[in-house]
């Protein structure tokens, strides 16, 4: 039996070939399906509702576009697609790519992220930690409705849970909620969040 590599792409590539279709995301130039279904998107839709009533609610001048791509400026052919971006609309002026394509380069741009967890899970609880860390994203929301993750991610028995991960000093601190908990987020001190409030 022989192994045969998947076809690497470079970023250029997937922009025109996968760059309109949210169903796609490049990692180290491998195509990545986001494997997007109803409940996905239903839970993606649900934090994305909850953040934008806290960003009105506080008279932040942040948004949350559709969707967008994050290109990591030291990797070449790699373009994340969270599920749900948070961006300072102060900072899109010094975005490069912003005013022709929903790119975005600088990390500072960036607030908050939020993957919701699908069968690809190892992607959003080490890869994209590391990812989002590097890019000094402040916070970096995990919601993991099915309790798909790993044991080492999620614990024994596995069981839906959202993690809150903080940017403390380079490297992301974790704080795990289960159903019935009160969630904190550190952007967002007032927010009135369970993960049973976004469950599909």
């Amino acid at each position: 039996m022989t192994y045969t590599p998947p076809k690497l792409i470079t970023f250029e590539q997937f922009l025109v070939e996968y760059g309109d279709n949210p169903r796609y995301e490049l990692i180290d130039g491998e195509l990545r399906d986001m494997e997007p279904t109803g409940p996905h998107e239903e839970v993606s839709g649900n934090i994305a509702g909850r953040i934008y009533t806290e960003i009105l609610r506080t008279h932040l001048n942040w948004l949350i576009p559709k969707t967008c791509l994050i290109k990591h400026p030291r990797a070449e052919a790699t373009a994340l697609r969270p599920d749900v971006i948070v961006l300072d609309k102060e900072k899109l002026g010094q975005e490069p790519l912003w005013q022709k394509k929903l790119i975005i380069c600088n990390g500072n741009t960036i607030k908050l992220v939020a993957e919701v967890v699908s069968t690809n899970w190892q992607d959003d609880y080490a890869r994209k930690v590391e990812e989002y860390a590097f890019l000094e994203i402040p916070e970096y929301w995990i919601i993991d409705f099915r309790g798909l993750g790993g044991l080492q991610f999620i614990g024994n028995p596995k069981q839906p849970t959202f993690t809150v991960c903080q940017l403390v000093n380079g490297i992301y601190q974790q704080q795990q909620y289960r159903l019935g908990d009160s969630i904190y987020s550190y952007l967002f001190p007032n927010l009135d969040l369970k993960l049973d409030d976004i469950m599909p």
